[in-house]
């Protein structure tokens, strides 16, 4: 690692801390030494979570709205490593960082940190089940605890679903489906009511999700 060097008061770090000079390199070094970073199981990535290193600056790395990872505006082909990196994404007041027990540094997420990029539906004791994988290898079933929810985008009266892949609250990381996905998710949508208003949505684990109103639409 380089020497260290003080940095400015700014709103990612939030005070005068220790800047360490960073790259993928060490990135890679210290999770190859983190052992719970080598037990992803479904879409539990690692405990970041527990972690609260100090902030080391800002990576030169980007989450682009279609899901390619890039890095000095490249983009990463190698997928194991971007695999990999996906497990250690926390997000913070709004911000994402690539984090491991002993580093904490600020990356670029365009729109959601993840793509649902496939999409099955099975039945279990008469309930429908949705389930999705993203582009890196998270399998989640849709449920109460993780949620799909259609939100309107600002300019346009589109929907762009999204889907919770793990975490909690303000720093849930998610899941945007993919266009292909949601066309398909779309044969399942169905009407149901609830408390009086009648909705257009789609059941999974026994919840209904609801998209929009009934009367919404033409």
């Amino acid at each position: 690692m380089s020497s260290s060097t003080k940095v400015p008061l700014t709103e990612t770090n939030k005070g005068p801390v220790t800047q360490t000079k960073s790259s993928l390199e060490t990135l890679v070094k210290n999770l190859e030494n983190t052992k719970d970073s080598k037990n992803k199981n479904n879409a539990s990535g690692a405990p970041v979570h527990l972690w609260n290193p100090d902030y080391c600056g800002e990576l030169e790395l980007t989450i682009e709205e279609d899901g390619t990872w890039t890095y000095n505006k490249t983009p990463i082909g190698r997928e194991k490593l971007v695999n990999l990196f996906a497990t250690v994404i926390k997000r913070e007041e709004g911000k994402y960082y690539l984090v491991t027990p002993v580093e904490k540094m600020l990356i670029t997420v365009i729109d959601a940190p993840f793509i649902a990029i496939e999409m099955d539906v099975t039945n279990k004791d008469g309930q429908q089940i949705i389930s999705f994988v993203t582009n890196v290898g998270d399998h989640i079933e849709v449920s109460g605890e993780n949620p799909l929810r259609f939100p309107k985008q600002t300019n346009e009266e589109t929907l762009k679903p999204y889907v919770k892949i793990r975490h909690e609250g303000e720093n849930k990381l998610e899941a945007k489906l993919s266009r292909s996905v949601y066309y398909e998710l779309a044969n399942y949508i169905e009407t149901h009511t609830l408390e009086g208003t009648e909705y257009y949505g789609v059941w999974s684990h026994g919840t209904f999700f609801k998209i929009e109103e009934k009367s919404n639409c033409p």
